[in-house]
């Protein structure tokens, strides 16, 4: 059976799916029907059949390494492959700045009190590292 299309073929437009039918019993349901996104949709059979080893082995590339007769550099390159596929960059774990109540608390009171712009604020609870602008 074919994978279900998303797109157009001819145009590239979005597909809309209008007909079910059931082969067992020869009905056919007409209509407009959301389809569920596949997030994995991106990827080939091939990288497809990669996850479910990946799933099967539980993620340990030793036991991939003896099931795929792969080496470990052949199998992170075909992980990376794939985590672009779906549209993420490998290696790029941005871990969460946790504040306490009390530090969020600070920041929102300085926005209050007008000393810091919501912009600053935003950027303070999101974590990210302060910008130096140089002055020439």
């Amino acid at each position: 059976m074919n994978q279900l299309l998303t797109k157009c073929p001819a145009c590239s437009g979005e597909l809309l799916v209008t007909k079910l039918y059931c082969p067992q019993c020869d009905t056919s349901v007409e209509g407009h029907f959301s389809t569920i996104a596949n997030p994995f949709s991106p990827l080939t059979p091939e990288q497809i059949n990669f996850v479910l080893t990946f799933v099967r082995c539980e993620g340990r590339f030793n036991r991939m390494e003896e099931e795929l007769d792969l080496s470990y550099p052949t199998l992170r390159n075909r992980l990376y492959e794939i985590i672009r596929a779906l549209g993420y960059e490998p290696g790029k774990d941005e871990t969460p700045v946790r504040l306490s109540n009390d530090e969020r608390m600070a920041i929102l009171d300085e926005v209050a009190q007008g000393t810091l712009t919501l912009a600053e604020a935003q950027r303070r609870l999101l974590g990210k590292k302060e910008e130096i602008i140089e002055k020439s």
